[in-house]
């Protein structure tokens, strides 16, 4: 079991920001935030929900390969909220909401990249 996920970001108040509008949606929020003189090396943001941050972003500079991090939705309205907050938020579309069949025959989902261009999808696996 994942207990936590971090991902390095090129410019941490906007990617702060980002996350902020466009996990909303998710029911995530941020939990808590860390000092550079805490790390020793950089800021970093800790969403989640009920109180546990799990995604973190970390101001250590831009990776030199994205990542994809999928976030489980409650229901297919919630991945739409999500794909339109975070295209808002001043994400870029990676795919619209809908169904990925390749997946299986309930996957719901939309991806949208990141100010860094992270991967970053909604995905719900319940039947209409």
């Amino acid at each position: 079991m994942i207990d936590h996920l971090g991902i390095s970001v090129s410019d941490y108040e906007r990617a702060k920001a980002f996350y902020t509008t466009a996990l909303a949606p998710l029911g995530y929020s941020l939990i808590m935030e860390v000092t550079a003189e805490q790390t020793g090396h950089a800021s970093a943001a800790g969403f989640g929900a009920e109180g546990k941050p799990d995604f973190w972003i970390g101001g250590e500079g831009a990776m030199n390969k994205p990542v994809h991090v999928a976030i489980r939705a409650k229901d297919r309205a919630t991945v739409d909220a999500f794909y339109k907050a975070a295209i808002a938020a001043g994400g870029c579309d990676n795919g619209s909401p809908g169904i990925r069949p390749h997946y299986h025959p309930n996957y719901y989902g939309a991806f949208v990249l990141d100010p860094d261009g992270h991967n970053i999808e909604a995905v719900c696996h319940e039947p209409e």
